[in-house]
């Protein structure tokens, strides 16, 4: 047992290392970890002679040559204490990331430096934004054929909108890459040793100091735009010392209004260690990071801010859950306070007091047990029941934290066990994962009593349906894929309804008045899919009855009237009510609000809407005139087009129902020489022709269901 404190949270990094898919974000955490000593050996994702990396630990991510969780360690670097979670980069697991992003405070993006930015990348981005984390780039692959690191500073900055600053360039190129240049110290980094682990520093090559003086006054000039006492001193004498520039960085990558830029090679050992001290350099520490809570009081709620003070009230966020044989592995984030082993918390949700038995901190699959987890630091709770996203907290105190942003399903397949003795086991691991993984969704038909499994992707039910014949040993059957739809209410419109009855026994009495109407703005994934909005004064309904209403309001979403989809873009406002003295309750306020929403949606009806999948393909120039007419032909749109050497890049917006089977198309349209990568982007009206199709569809299935079995 050991007793975890940092000296200070100053001393304290908490990063996670973020990418699009196969930009070797694995391989260089293995770096990281074997350069910090926290690794003896470096492992390999895809085995190779090596041992298999220690942060993909899953059977299935070993086989799969993927990371498929985000995986959490931490480690020493220098005089500081660096938590890492290392996240998945294909999009089917994109909830990975932004949990993550949720409890970090700083991020490393990788980059390939051949591909550059991706449409993953855009994603990751956009997470980035979402959670205001400040990020530094690292261009990784740098000895493939075709780096250029140049190239994608320039995407960076033309393609995702940010102002990055290169501070190291390589010596050598693709087979020829033997080391860096720091720009802001002017001098030639070399990687010795069998695996790189000496650092050596020399003079910048002869054929090099031309551009190297002509990348670093481009660095200054940039830090200079962006930061007013650089350019204070820049407008004095353009040679601004070096430790002005890293202050002047430093402030503009805490603010996201800069990218430090580093490159290497991971894979070759080369580049690794300059991207540690960069971490240290330019990501800020816990007491950087402005996190704002609601406190919960008898009055009512306010907005406060944390701060990281060990002697604070307590105010732990579990982020991640993790179901083992043992019993539930909680991930949390403590933002203010201390947590202590044997020490009494609050669950601020449910109100359920609960004592803390045992605290790890992670390394993959490892534990290590400690006695405290401080403020600004990351560890595990073991064997306490919870739901991800619930807070901790003390009697003096208790906070709640914003919600954790969960992509809508894009795609749903109807499952079942091929041998009916295994339902209880089929039942525990759909459980399970559901309550692992808050993108994966599980529903049952009421149409068919089917059970409808929903997620990011083919990729995304396929990987649980292994797990659960690897780790449950339940085979499964499932339907072809299909399009997960959703519908939204195509007008506003005022409810006023009473749900009255009585029948001999205690009655059951509510009346709810209010308003449902579109979402304020058209509905895309980053938008909550219902909002519920409480109006009521006076008292008209009780507090105590408040939640039920909302219950009943998403009891009533769940399946709209046009094909029986999800309503999503829903925006319902309680305003008035009334009670009875003895018959009154939540039962029937939930009840009330139900049925009044579901009739308020028969009555505007609702709209269809489908998803829309952004769409990359690198083509051929002589077979990009057919790949545009085909995503005409599948209702795309053409969002950009680019030219790389005898390619074009395009970027288009296709929905995902015309998508299906577009691989072998594609490989048709140019005799095996495209591909594509495609990332949910948002939720669209489906065209009206579409719409009655679907309806129709939809209307047959209900009337087929409703024919008597034969025998």
């Amino acid at each position: 047992m050991q007793r975890h404190t940092t000296s200070t949270h100053h001393h304290v990094r908490n990063i996670g290392i973020a990418a699009h898919v196969d930009a070797g974000k694995t391989t260089l955490s293995e770096r990281v970890l074997f350069y910090a000593g926290r690794l003896r050996a470096m492992g390999d994702v895809r085995g190779k002679g090596r041992p298999a990396a220690a942060l993909d630990f899953m059977d299935l991510e070993r086989q799969r040559g993927i990371t498929i969780q985000s995986a959490a360690t931490h480690l020493r670097w220098r005089d500081s204490h660096i938590n890492l979670i290392d996240t998945p980069g294909h999009v089917d697991f994109t909830v990975e990331v932004e949990r993550a992003l949720q409890v970090l405070d700083g991020a490393v993006l990788v980059l390939c430096a051949v591909s550059g930015v991706q449409p993953q990348t855009r994603t990751v981005l956009r997470q980035m934004r979402r959670h205001q984390v400040p990020r530094i780039a690292f261009i990784n692959k740098m000895d493939r054929l075709g780096a250029d690191p140049f190239a994608v500073v320039e995407q960076l900055r033309a393609r995702a909108g940010l102002a990055p600053v290169l501070l190291n360039v390589p010596i050598g190129a693709e087979g020829a890459l033997s080391g860096v240049v720091d720009l802001l110290t002017r001098t030639a980094l070399y990687f010795d040793g069998e695996h790189g682990e000496r650092v050596r520093e020399d003079a910048v090559p002869d054929d090099m100091s031309e551009m190297v003086n002509r990348h670093r006054a481009a660095l200054v000039e940039a830090i200079a735009e962006l930061d007013d006492e650089v350019l204070e001193r820049y407008l004095e004498d353009p040679d601004v010392p070096r430790e002005l520039l890293a202050q002047g960085l430093r402030r503009a990558t805490l603010a996201r209004r800069a990218v430090p830029v580093l490159c290497g090679s991971a894979y070759h050992n080369l580049g690794v260690q300059p991207l540690l001290d960069a971490v240290i350099q330019y990501l800020p520490h816990p007491g950087e990071r402005r996190v704002h809570a609601r406190a919960l009081t008898s009055d009512g709620a306010r907005e406060v801010e944390l701060r990281p003070d060990p002697e604070a009230p307590l105010c732990a966020l579990a982020f991640k859950l993790d179901e083992g044989r043992f019993g539930q592995l909680t991930h949390v984030r403590v933002y203010q306070g201390t947590l202590t082993r044997g020490r009494a918390i609050i669950n601020t949700r449910t109100g359920q007091r609960v004592r803390v038995g045992r605290l790890v901190r992670l390394h993959a699959n490892a534990m290590e047990d400690v006695d405290e987890i401080t403020c600004g630091d990351l560890g595990a709770i073991f064997g306490i029941n919870c739901a991800g996203g619930d807070c901790f907290g003390d009697a003096r105190e208790r906070y709640q934290l914003g919600a954790l942003h969960v992509p809508e399903p894009v795609i749903q397949q109807a499952i079942a066990p091929e041998d009916k003795q295994m339902l209880d086991a089929f039942a525990r691991a759909l459980a399970r994962f559901t309550r692992e993984d808050p993108s994966l969704r599980i529903a049952r038909d009421p149409e068919t009593g089917e059970t409808l499994i929903a997620g990011m992707g083919e990729l995304h039910l396929e990987v649980y349906r292994e797990r659960m014949r690897a780790e449950y040993g339940v085979e499964t059957a499932v339907s072809a894929p299909q399009v997960a739809y959703r519908e939204t209410p195509a007008a506003a419109a005022g409810f006023d309804h009473l749900h009255k009855k009585q029948d001999g026994g205690p009655g059951q009495y509510a009346r709810v008045v209010g308003e449902l109407r579109p979402s304020a703005e058209a509905w895309g994934p980053e938008r909550p899919a219902i909002e519920f909005l409480d109006r009521i004064r006076q008292g008209a309904i009780p507090r105590d009855y408040i939640p039920a209403c909302e219950a009943g309001v998403g009891e009533a979403a769940e399946r709209g009237p046009a094909i029986g989809a999800p309503v999503v873009g829903l925006t319902v406002e309680l305003t008035d009510g009334a009670t009875h003295q003895q018959d009154s309750s939540a039962l029937a306020f939930r009840l009330a609000a139900r049925a009044a929403v579901k009739a308020a949606l028969q009555e505007v009806r609702t709209r269809i809407l489908e998803p829309v999948m952004s769409v990359e393909l690198r083509v051929p120039e002589t077979h990009s005139n057919r790949v545009q007419a085909s995503l005409s032909r599948r209702r795309g749109t053409i969002a950009g087009f680019d030219r790389e050497d005898d390619a074009v890049v395009i970027e288009a917006h296709v929905p995902l129902a015309e998508m299906f089977g577009y691989a072998g198309v594609l490989r048709g349209l140019t005799q095996g020489q495209a591909e594509f990568t495609m990332t949910p982007a948002r939720y669209q009206v489906v065209p009206t022709h579409v719409q009655a199709q679907l309806i129709r569809e939809h209307a047959e299935r209900e009337e087929q269901n409703r024919r008597p079995k034969r025998r």
